[in-house]
């Protein structure tokens, strides 16, 4: 039996990740050389282009695409099973790669990742922020903070913590247009719209168990929820927002939560791993910290 080339296929992962041969040779500590022969020998061995070369950019195919994700994963067992061996769990050190939601990551995850960073100085984190879904896998990340009613998938998730989200508008806005009593009253007023979901409805359940649907018809539309706040501050509509953004807006009086009667669709922040439960001792480690504070977090909020 003719073992898998699994040097090739880490390399392979590594020009993935950075769409570089110079990247991933700097990244690995290698010649380019031998990232290009790897790719070579790799290709010749799968019998197909893995890339579309030109001078001035380097794209997977279809296949590369579609075997990224392998390689992703054998790049990231491998490394797992060497730092287990090593005993790392000591002293952690290496890099986590973190997607997590603009708004959410300034506020909550920069400030743990800190405290984490200085529990551990061998650890290097790359912190990405944006409310765009990315692709843990394909991109490389070891672990992906979402606020959402997660879909099935293969990647692994764990609940950390419920998130609540508020009607809000002015008292400038609702003191002008009136202040809805039921969700269907909503088609006269101004509703911005959230651009990062599927579907932009807005869904209620009301006391009763009554569902009502509304879709948004304002004039705003965007892909964070801080956006929101200069535009509802100037009294031009109403939006749905997470609790973290508005509970401080609400209490100092700047906003107004509305049909707090009626319900919205359950919602939480989850911790998403790709799909191995077998990890570098450092992950897990900074894993077990992000869910023990955010529990500490979402108690916090709810005593007050």
């Amino acid at each position: 039996m003719k073992l898998p080339d699994f040097e090739a296929w880490a390399i392979f992962a590594t020009v993935a990740e950075h769409r570089s041969f110079s990247g991933a040779a700097d990244a690995l500590g290698v010649s380019k050389a031998t990232v290009s022969k790897a790719i070579t020998r790799l290709e010749q061995s799968l019998g197909t282009s893995l890339f579309h070369r030109t001078s001035r950019r380097l794209t997977l195919t279809q296949s590369g695409e579609s075997l990224s994700e392998h390689a992703q994963r054998i790049l990231a067992e491998g490394q797992a099973a060497e730092e287990s061996a090593h005993d790392a769990a000591a002293a952690p050190v290496g890099l986590i790669r973190i997607a997590a939601p603009l708004t959410f990551g300034i506020r909550h995850v920069a400030p743990v990742v800190a405290d984490f960073m200085v529990e551990h100085p061998g650890v290097h984190v790359d912190l990405r922020l944006s409310d765009a879904k990315v692709d843990i896998v394909a991109e490389g990340f070891d672990i992906a903070l979402r606020i959402a009613d997660l879909p099935d998938s293969s990647l692994r998730a764990r609940r950390l913590a419920p998130v609540e989200t508020r009607i809000v508008a002015s008292p400038l806005y609702l003191d002008r247009r009136g202040r809805p009593k039921h969700p269907l009253e909503l088609g006269e007023h101004d509703i911005f719209a959230y651009a990062n979901v599927p579907s932009t409805t807005w869904t209620f359940r009301g006391p009763e168990g009554e569902e009502v649907a509304v879709r948004p018809n304002g004039r705003f539309t965007s892909d964070n929820g801080d956006a929101n706040l200069p535009l509802l501050h100037a009294g031009l509509g109403i939006a749905r927002l997470p609790d973290f953004i508005v509970d401080e807006e609400i209490a100092a009086g700047r906003l107004e939560a509305i049909l707090t009667d009626w319900k919205g669709p359950s919602i939480a922040l989850h911790l998403v791993t790709p799909p191995s439960a077998l990890r570098p001792a450092r992950v897990e480690l900074l894993i077990e910290f992000l869910a023990a504070r955010f529990k500490e977090l979402c108690a916090s909020q709810t005593r007050h």
